[in-house]
């Protein structure tokens, strides 16, 4: 992941019931834990996390021959 990339945010770091959509600001390489990522989401929240707390959204189109 990187900075732009369009993601959902765990339920487990919202409380909410849902996946929520949001877009990652930071991506920091921690000594102890690993990637930790940083995502504000449409409401203007910002969640950060270990990298399996968020999912990569396919919003891309892809184009087939």
């Amino acid at each position: 992941m990187k900075i732009g990339d369009k993601v959902l945010v765990s339920p487990d770091l919202t409380h909410k019931s849902v996946w929520e959509n949001g877009k990652v600001i930071k991506v920091e390489q921690n000594s102890f834990v690993g990637i930790v990522i940083s995502a504000q989401t449409e409401d203007g929240d910002v969640f950060f996390g270990y990298q399996d707390m968020f999912k990569p959204t396919n919003d891309s189109t892809v184009c087939m021959p």
